[in-house]
């Protein structure tokens, strides 16, 4: 089923705020050289949940950021509220993922460039050959 326009609004202002609220967090418990980024926010169709994919950069720092961030999860729905005071009259739940969507890519990129390309050795997709 597709987002309708006020998930799709709600979504965009979290999104937004979100980042802002992140990267203060960042600066302000001395993180340095990690980039934490807002790539999706996707909200319930009763607006009581918003499900945030973050993408963490160095990839090895991810899973102590996203544990850091979720046990801090009360605290950031605070913040926004507060940003979003006048938008938005309750403030969803906010549950935390990794976004490796662009892991994934640069896997799949690895691998065409690589020695195991699919396109020119087809025995590496067993899974997809027709008996």
């Amino acid at each position: 089923m597709e987002e309708s326009q006020r998930q799709k609004k709600i979504g965009s202002v979290l999104q937004r705020d979100l980042v802002e609220v992140l990267q203060n967090a960042a600066t302000q418990g001395g993180m340095q050289g990690i980039l934490i980024s807002v790539s999706k926010v996707k909200v319930t169709v009763d607006l009581s949940v918003a499900k945030v994919y973050l993408s963490i950069f160095p990839n090895d720092k991810g899973q102590e950021l996203i544990k850091g961030i979720r046990s801090n999860a009360p605290l950031i729905r605070h913040e926004l509220a507060q940003r979003t005071r006048h938008q938005l009259r309750r403030m969803p739940q906010l549950e935390f993922f990794i976004d490796d969507s662009l892991e994934y890519i640069d896997k799949i990129e690895q691998s065409l460039k690589g020695k195991d390309n699919p396109l020119n050795d087809p025995n590496l997709l067993d899974k997809r050959k027709k008996s």
